[in-house]
């Protein structure tokens, strides 16, 4: 009977913690969101860097950017995480990190290097935001599921508030 009540005990503290944890923003100069490391978990492969962190913007990359931006926004349907936040691949409905891990993998399906998209948090209009950001060789071009236009970061009136490195798991 104790050890039955430990148990309990035990599998509500933790479970508790993982509640606390996913409802906690990210900070910065920190790991990456613990939404993204419990994804990463389960899926490693979605979460590689690898390749140049930044690439040469051209007008046909600017189009493939375009293209998916347009694509990902138009297929999934907004809906906000019920309970803690839940990093989903593949989504039919999600919230902005679900878009932003859409746009990623069929950006690396299209051929990006991996270690230049960026996942980012900003304050959008006073709430937290994920959005995806391409680094170039000549600004860090913004995909958006609040916005359909490609724009520079500096020109989004965002405040970025962390960032991931080439290495998605390391932010700052």
């Amino acid at each position: 009977m104790v050890l039955r009540n430990a148990n309990a005990l035990l599998t509500t503290f933790v479970a508790s913690l993982i509640a606390i944890a996913l409802a906690s923003p990210v900070s910065a100069s920190s790991g990456a969101p613990l939404g993204f490391q419990l994804l990463c978990l389960q899926h490693p492969q979605e979460c590689r860097g690898g390749g140049s962190s930044s690439v040469s913007l051209t007008d046909s990359l600017l189009s493939v950017i375009e293209r998916v931006n347009s694509q990902v926004n138009r297929a999934i349907r907004p809906q906000n995480d019920r309970g803690g936040d839940v990093w989903t691949i593949g989504a039919s409905a999600g919230d902005c990190e679900d878009y932003v891990l859409s746009k990623r993998r069929a950006l690396i399906n299209a051929g990006l290097p991996p270690s230049s998209l960026r996942i980012a948090y900003v304050k959008a209009q006073g709430i937290d935001h994920a959005i995806l950001v391409v680094k170039t060789d000549v600004s860090d071009l913004v995909l958006d599921n609040l916005a359909s236009n490609i724009v520079p970061l500096r020109n989004t009136g965002y405040r970025l508030i962390a960032m991931s490195s080439a290495d998605p798991m390391i932010w700052q």
